[in-house]
Parts: structure tokens; C-alpha cells; sequence
């Protein structure tokens, strides 16, 4: 077999066989098959596609080019959330232990943020003593021991998708869907869970930019779950303002406390999301027949504070402090030198928002990492006061930056100027969810 006839055959719009699809992965990972061959099979990839049968052999083949997690000795359905990121995005901290109260079984690795894009780790890490470097025993023993646990990615899990990331990133071949599900699909395979719910966003602040876009990730990630034998639910929602209103690490993690603690009002755009995640990820997990009854636990653990328990006691596993699990604790963490409004210089509603650029305005103040290497201030961000289609005044603050360090604070202002528009009211308002694919 040669990398060169791999290469032509997807180049005239042949399909790649199994084997042909697990020599690729095995080859490029053990260094016999160089960058520029893999990256004109990519490229072939991205002119000609491949069927849903050829991107769950390649999520495989990348799952299996390193460690996996077993989590079979744990009781229940393993179930995950994955969501292809975004701003105000924490809806982790939220449903892991939502779902864990009604009784389901959550196992989850999360990744670190880059540039506007927040990470669950991250959020983790605003609390003093957090340690998510767990071992895999000691994870799977607190998931054990309370039914949920978020850790960072451990081992060598999926080191071709890691080398087939760096080479797409420098070769004009991200925007795949086939190659970002497989993506997508091999690292949360490989972490071992039974069933997953997606949250695919859509929109300024996604990897996905159309609603078209993005609701043929979803489908195809739905059809590669039968192939893969997973149970794969998807949901489209929208990221072109915020999901939540606070976005930085301390900032995002008090307002999964204040959601927890039932604060935020019915309808709110965070709190919906999370409810609708947390439904799926309940009737996957055999532990309701109908969306209303999972609703109805869910709100019940909101209610009665067992959610919020669970991730007080999953917060204590993993060597934090839980003292700040409240919502005076939460607001010492998210102290700052400064608070700055930035406010309208004309009356009119928010007739629109750029969400990768609040993301960005919040990474000047701190918040977000340039490069890997950067360090976060968990404590700065931004609070939005506005959504898109509310009623504004002139020198109204649209939204609140928490600054320590100024040298950037103009910049993020000007960003945030860019980011929001102003206008006449406006005829409509997008949606917060486009559809649940199963």
C-alpha cells in the first residue's frame, strides 16, 4: 500500500477503504508518511469529501493512535457533553453536575481555552487548590464516588489528531467538516463515554460561521454514531452574542453558581441552553422517557440545590476550596483594581453583536491565552449588560470590563465598540437554538 495511491484516489472522488484510511493515520503518527503527502490528502479531503462511513474509519483510526480511557467498571451510561466553543460558553460547569444530581453518570475531559475561545480547565482553575491533572484511576474514583468529574486531557490520547491539527492550521484545510468531526469525534471516543451530546455553535463567535454550516457537522457527527456504535445527539445553537452574560474564567464559573442557586430567571438564553444539553444528556442516559420529564429533574436539582451540591463535592475532589461555592465566595474571586462601563454614544436597541470580538476583548484584559504558554488572570473579563434586541439610552453601559492590568484596557474598549451595533429596532432576533438533530 502507498500513501501516493491514497492520495489519487481521493483526488478523482474515490472512497478510501478501511485499511487504506487506518495505513493514513498509523503512517503519519509513526513518522513514515511525511507533512506534505498528508497534506495533499487533506486537501484532496477538502475539494472532494468523505461519506459518513469514511469519517468514522477515520475517527477510529485517530482514536486508536494513542491512549484510551476505559470506563466500563463505572455504573450506568457514560455520558458527555462536547461543545465546539465559544464566548460565555459555560455551560460544563453547569450541566455535568445538573445531570449527575437527577442520577446520570458524567465523565468528562476538557481542554484549555486559546485566544477568544474560554476553557472549562480554565474555569476550573479560578478556584483556589483546583487540580485537574487526575490520574485516570483517581478520576474514574470520584465519578465513582459521586457521579461526576471534570478533568484535563490526560496521556497520549489522539496524537494524530494533535499533528493533523498543527499541519491543517498551516495548510488552508481546517474548515472540513468531515476532518473537524473526526476531530471532534476521536478525542471524545477516546475518553470513553457510551453516549454524547453536541452542542454545535453557529455564528461570529463559532468555528462554524452559517447555520447550513454548521447543521452538517451536527448531521454527519449523528450518522458517524451508528457506524461507531454511539448514541450521538446534537444541538445547533447560536453564538453571535454571548451565551452567557459574563465571559472570563471567575467571572463565567459565578455565573454557573448563580444558576445553580436559581438566580437566573426562566427564558434566560444560558440557562435554556443548559436545560436543553442536560435533557438529552438524561434521555441518553435511560433516566427519563420524555423531554418534560428530564426537564422537570432538572429543575428540581436546581430547585432543591443538589445540583450545586455536586459541583461543590465534585470542586472538593479535586482539592478546591468549596468555601467559595456560594455567591459571596464567588464574588470575592472575581475582585478586580477596576471596574470600567463601557455605554452607548447614542440611543437605539442592540440591533447586533460580534462575539468573537467580545471573546477578543476579554483575552486583551487577561482573560485568554495569545499563545499556550500565556498565563490567565482568572478573576478579569467582561459582564454584558445588553443582549441583542434590547433598548438601549445614550450613555447606557452596554456592558462592565473587570480590569487589573491596564495596559490593554483602550484596546478592549475600542473592541468592544467593534463588537456592538446599535441601531433602529430591529425586525428580528435570532434564535438561541436551531434545531436538535438525533
Amino acid at each position: 500500500m502507498r500513501m501516493v495511491d491514497c492520495i489519487e484516489k481521493k483526488v478523482n472522488k474515490e472512497e478510501l477503504t478501511s485499511e487504506e484510511i487506518k495505513f493514513v493515520v498509523d503512517g503519519f503518527v509513526s513518522g513514515e508518511i511525511p507533512d506534505y503527502q498528508m497534506s495533499a490528502l487533506m486537501m484532496a479531503i477538502v475539494l472532494n469529501d468523505m461519506n459518513e462511513r469514511e469519517a468514522a474509519d477515520l475517527t477510529l483510526s485517530m482514536m486508536h493512535s494513542g491512549d484510551t480511557v476505559d470506563l466500563s467498571d463505572l455504573p450506568g451510561i457514560k455520558v458527555d457533553k462536547h461543545s465546539s466553543g465559544g464566548v460565555g460558553d459555560t455551560t460544563t460547569l453547569v450541566v455535568a453536575p445538573l445531570v449527575a444530581a437527577c442520577g446520570g453518570t458524567v465523565a468528562k475531559m476538557s481542554g484549555r481555552g486559546l485566544a477568544f475561545s474560554g476553557g472549562t480547565i480554565d474555569k476550573l482553575e479560578s478556584v483556589p487548590g483546583v487540580n485537574p491533572g487526575q490520574t485516570i484511576e483517581r478520576f474514574k474514583e470520584i465519578v465513582r464516588k459521586i457521579g461526576v468529574c471534570v478533568i484535563g486531557q490526560t496521556g497520549n490520547l489522539v496524537p494524530a489528531d494533535k499533528k493533523m491539527y498543527a499541519l491543517r492550521d498551516v495548510t488552508g484545510t481546517v474548515q472540513s467538516v468531515p476532518l473537524i468531526a473526526a476531530s471532534i469525534m476521536s478525542k471524545k471516543l477516546a475518553a470513553g463515554s457510551d453516549a454524547i451530546v453536541l452542542d454545535v455553535k453557529t455564528g461570529s463567535g463559532a468555528f462554524m460561521k452559517t447555520v447550513e454550516d454548521s447543521k452538517l457537522l451536527a448531521e454527519l457527527m449523528v450518522k458517524m454514531g451508528k457506524h461507531l456504535k454511539r448514541e450521538i445527539v446534537a444541538v445547533v445553537t447560536d453564538m453571535n452574542q454571548p451565551l452567557g452574560l459574563s465571559v472570563g474564567n471567575a467571572l463565567e464559573f459565578r455565573e454557573a453558581v448563580q444558576l445553580l442557586s436559581g438566580q437566573l430567571p426562566a427564558g434566560d438564553p444560558l440557562l435554556e441552553v443548559c436545560l436543553l444539553l442536560s435533557t438529552h444528556m438524561l434521555l441518553l442516559s435511560k433516566l427519563a422517557k420524555t423531554e418534560e420529564e428530564a426537564r422537570a429533574l432538572l429543575e428540581k436539582a436546581i430547585e432543591n440545590g443538589s445540583g450545586l451540591e455536586k459541583l461543590r463535592l465534585m470542586i472538593h475532589e479535586l482539592g478546591g476550596d468549596e468555601s467559595y461555592l456560594t455567591l459571596e465566595g464567588m464574588d470575592s474571586l472575581c475582585k478586580v483594581k477596576r471596574l470600567v462601563p463601557v455605554t452607548a454614544k447614542e440611543s437605539g436597541y442592540v440591533v447586533g453583536m460580534q462575539a468573537e470580538l467580545i471573546g477578543r476583548a476579554a483575552q486583551v484584559l487577561g482573560a485568554g491565552r495569545a499563545t499556550k504558554e500565556d498565563v490567565i488572570d482568572p478573576a478579569v473579563g467582561l459582564v454584558m449588560q445588553k443582549r441583542v434586541g434590547d433598548k438601549i439610552e445614550k450613555d447606557e453601559a452596554f456592558c462592565t470590563l473587570y480590569v487589573n492590568d491596564e495596559k490593554n484596557l483602550e484596546d478592549a474598549i475600542s473592541t468592544m465598540y467593534e463588537a456592538v451595533h446599535i441601531g433602529a429596532k430591529p425586525d428580528h432576533v435570532p434564535p438561541m437554538v436551531y434545531g436538535v438533530i438525533r
